[in-house]
């Protein structure tokens, strides 16, 4: 990220489409398309790990494991593992601007089941199916394990399994297991044979047009994952797999109570016993499935907020050193130089920012909250934007900018628009991407809404909240030729055009 150029933000789960929300299906294909029609660089994405209770894709049932809803049905039928009828008269979605995930949990698995019992008669896919297999084999059975009794326990987190010795993975109690819930087992392996073929397909197609996927990977897993039911020793836990610390971040302007995540704290001791190993496989499994990783909460690394695993608020809490440059010198040592960028926001203090300088990511500026102080002293503000970090205007955790703009104060509005110039008929999100795309900033990334100037209603994410969030769609509609004439013209204007060929030899 040593030269000028651009990207867009848009998670597959926003693309139009018919099945209730974004697939790897013709859209993700025609998307790629505009983004070269734009002359953009990059695509970055949130990760594509499977969702769990609140649908967060930051907290998943596994760190390495596909979210099976963006699976594309039409893809399956093209092989012959579905027919149309199984899927045409489906019910995906009761409003094409936002995922319903509770009618698709519903909606999808009968038809995934029978994508999976067609599978097994046809031959010449076998053979790349074992492949597969093999290639996944540290992780891909103990997920399908888990998710099989995760089910038969009528979906309960682990650790309100309704037998300890299946939670505490006693040897004879898992054989039996096994045996009884081989079928669902195997859907589970399939079902991410299906994801991983497809996506594999879709950044293949991505890279020969020279666009670079930015991936997205959380910091912490989920308390509901398999790494703590396989791996409880990397992890501060009790006996029955219950946290004894969870992760989140203390108080500030933004939340008089913290944020409290519930995600189970790391015991950095053991991983720095075994060469931190589970962090060298995970880093290598994700450049499987990016070009680029941004690595989400980097101050979690340096320092990271501990609280008490029965605590009601992140409030009380305490600051724990992690793991440093230590962690980040075993990557390098074992996978080489990486491009990671860093997610530096939030309690940036000197001892993260050093982390930051020795590991030698490029970290982020935000814009938007660059523009709350008045006089420009915001480490965000765009003139304070250095080469070597990637510029946003928001994040997924943000507002949109119409929605940010309309709740400023009318002092801040006024700064926001005599530093853009922005004049009178110019909407705000036009301005703001103009700024974005002049810093000095090497790589900047627009968010779609932005794009389409959309309103406060389609942001992605609110912190610290659960339900109504990850929903937004777009509709195909919503690109017009004149938005895309606005991208390309800022994009050419500021010198961020890809006409380079040579990006990923």
């Amino acid at each position: 990220m040593d030269k000028r150029a651009s990207g867009v933000l848009m998670h597959i789960t926003s693309l139009p489409g018919k099945f209730g929300i974004g697939t790897f299906g013709k859209e993700a294909y025609e998307f790629i398309d505009f983004l070269v029609e734009t002359k953009q660089t990059y695509w970055q994405i949130l990760p594509l790990t499977t969702t769990s209770f609140g649908d967060s894709p930051y907290q998943s049932f596994s760190a390495m494991a596909g979210n099976t809803h963006l699976i594309d049905f039409e893809f399956l039928a093209q092989e012959g593992i579905l027919r149309k009828e199984d899927y045409d008269t489906a019910i995906f979605s009761k409003n094409e601007e936002a995922v319903d995930y509770n009618l698709l949990f519903d909606t999808r698995r009968p038809i995934l089941e029978k994508a999976v019992e067609q599978f097994l008669t046809i031959e010449e896919l076998k053979q790349d199916y074992a492949a597969f297999e093999s290639d996944n084999h540290s992780w891909l059975t103990n997920f399908a394990e888990f998710m099989a009794l995760k089910e038969y326990f009528d979906n309960k987190a682990l650790p309100l399994w309704d037998d300890q010795k299946a939670i505490c993975r006693d040897e004879e109690t898992l054989a039996y297991y096994r045996q009884l819930l081989a079928k669902e087992i195997h859907y589970h392996k399939v079902c991410q044979y299906f994801f991983f073929t497809q996506w594999q397909k879709l950044k293949a197609y991505a890279n020969q047009r020279n666009i670079a996927i930015i991936g997205d990977m959380p910091i912490y897993v989920s308390a509901d994952s398999v790494e703590v039911w396989t791996m409880p020793e990397l992890f501060k836990l009790d006996e029955n797999r219950n946290p004894l610390f969870v992760a989140g971040v203390p108080a500030d302007d933004f939340s008089a109570d913290g944020q409290l995540w519930g995600n189970p704290i790391y015991d950095w001791e053991n991983h720095a016993k075994t060469g931190y190993a589970w962090w060298i496989e995970r880093i290598r499994e994700s450049f499987k499935l990016y070009d680029y990783l941004r690595i989400d909460h980097f101050k979690g690394f340096s320092d990271y907020w501990e609280i008490d695993g029965k605590a009601a608020i992140a409030r009380y809490g305490s600051w724990q050193p992690g793991p440093g440059i230590d962690l980040f010198n075993a990557v390098k040592e074992a996978l080489g130089d990486l491009p990671i960028i860093a997610e530096d926001l939030g309690n940036i203090d000197e001892k993260a920012r050093q982390l930051l300088q020795n590991a030698n990511f490029p970290g982020m500026k935000v814009l938007e909250f660059g523009f709350y102080d008045i006089e420009g002293k915001s480490i965000d503000s765009p003139h304070r934007c250095i080469p070597n970090t990637v510029a946003y205007s928001g994040t997924h955790d943000n507002e949109v900018i119409n929605g940010w703009y309309d709740n400023l104060s009318p002092e801040q509005k006024d700064y926001f628009d005599a530093y853009s110039n922005r004049k009178p008929i110019e909407p705000v999100s036009q301005a703001m991407l103009r700024v974005l795309f002049a810093t000095s900033s090497n790589t900047v990334i627009a968010t779609m809404q932005d794009i389409l100037d959309k309103d406060a209603e389609t942001r992605m994410n609110m912190p610290s909240t659960v339900g109504g969030n990850w929903q937004w769609r777009m509709k195909k509609e919503d690109l017009t030729q004149d938005k895309k004439d606005f991208l390309i013209k800022i994009t050419t204007l500021y010198q961020r055009g890809n006409e380079k060929n040579d990006l990923f030899n």
